[in-house]
């Protein structure tokens, strides 16, 4: 049985390696002039267009892949720095909780836009390319079955043309035997030549259907899947740029969110540091002796003043007893000459620069506590 298969093995091998000799000696002889080779216009720009189509393909797989490894270095930066800060932050600094919320919401968004790309686009992308190299094996089988079909075609039209050649030959030849053959052999031999030439003809004449249908069927078939998947490209990258286009417009829609409530939150603990040193300051101007309180130009605070804030809002004055206030202006406060007038939260006060310059209270006006803190 072994040999069998042995031998089975090495007649398949045999087939083929003359089927490539005889595709050579055709495609040297379509070179030479000396064959005449099927030419399809139409199908050749077909082909042009495929593998256009595969190339540019190609390309935008590889680099939506590339942009994917950047998606995916960026979420790990933003991870790293993200733990630095939340390392960072301490527990009694303002939002830590809300800190802490902001980095897994963070870290969510960007897996979500990566996963979200590779599904919806890359994916889609990969399916569309994975036809390709079946259509290129196929156009490649067709161009060997046209060479079969040129060399079969060939080789029928030669024996063709020969074959008018080779019967008047024979009938010579027959003539000759006839005259020195019994003449009850006369006529088998006759019969013998010309059903050894009808015998090569009728093979050669087979040989050429079958070529012809095998290649017809790759050509039909080529012919109809050829201009549709052309076609189907500006789908295929509609909907990759789209989609692509949709979850790069949510993500960072989103992540422009926490980035606003992070910057809210960075401001507030600001806030919070400029508090607590005022707290800080006063404490200390309050445990101070008398004579250390100063106006901030050498001598003590002035008499009928309580004590000095400086502005860390601006405030602009909406009312003639109001005081307009520039971030970092010094403020005298007054006592109200009736406690009743005084609303909660707004102080009364002069500009510190307005009584140094002037020595008199003229100028002074209610402004909101909480745009100032005490120095």
């Amino acid at each position: 049985m072994a040999e069998i298969g042995k031998g089975g093995t090495a007649g398949k091998l045999a087939i083929s390696v003359q089927k490539r000799l005889t595709r050579a000696q055709e495609k040297v002889m379509q070179k030479l002039g000396k064959a005449d080779e099927t030419r399809d216009t139409a199908f050749e720009e077909m082909v042009a267009n495929f593998n256009k189509q595969m190339t540019e393909g190609s390309k935008l797989q590889k680099d939506l892949k590339a942009y994917l490894m950047a998606v995916k270095t960026m979420h790990d930066a933003s991870r790293r720095l993200q733990d630095c800060l939340a390392d960072m932050y301490e527990p009694d600094w303002f939002g830590k909780e809300e800190m802490d919320a902001m980095k897994e919401d963070t870290d969510t968004l960007w897996l979500d836009y990566h996963q979200n790309i590779t599904d919806k686009s890359l994916t889609s992308l990969d399916s569309y390319l994975a036809q390709f190299p079946d259509i290129k094996a196929r156009i490649a089988k067709r161009d060997r079955k046209m060479v079969d079909f040129d060399s079969a075609r060939h080789h029928f039209s030669s024996l063709q043309k020969g074959k008018k050649k080779d019967e008047a030959k024979i009938a010579k030849q027959a003539a000759l035997l006839e005259m020195a053959a019994p003449s009850w052999a006369q006529g088998l031999i006759s019969a013998h030549q010309v059903a050894q030439t009808n015998l090569s003809f009728n093979q050669a004449e087979e040989e050429l259907g079958r070529a012809q249908k095998i290649f017809e069927e790759l050509n039909v078939e080529l012919q109809d899947e050829l201009p549709s998947l052309w076609d189907n490209r500006v789908g295929v990258y509609v909907n990759t740029f789209q989609g692509l286009a949709g979850h790069q417009e949510k993500f960072h829609g989103e992540m422009s969110k926490l980035s606003q409530n992070l910057n809210d939150i960075m401001t507030k603990l600001e806030e919070q540091r400029e508090l607590n040193e005022g707290i800080n300051h006063s404490d200390s101007a309050s445990s101070a002796p008398k004579s250390a309180v100063t106006n901030g130009s050498g001598g003590d605070l002035p008499p009928g003043f309580l004590y000095k804030v400086k502005a860390v809002h601006e405030y602009a004055a909406t009312d003639g007893d109001e005081l307009e206030l520039k971030i970092g202006d010094d403020v005298l406060v007054l006592a109200f000459d009736n406690p009743d007038e005084q609303d909660d939260g707004w102080l009364l006060g002069v500009q510190e620069a307005h009584w140094v310059q002037n020595k008199d209270t003229s100028a002074k006006g209610v402004f909101p506590e909480n745009f100032t803190q005490k120095v």
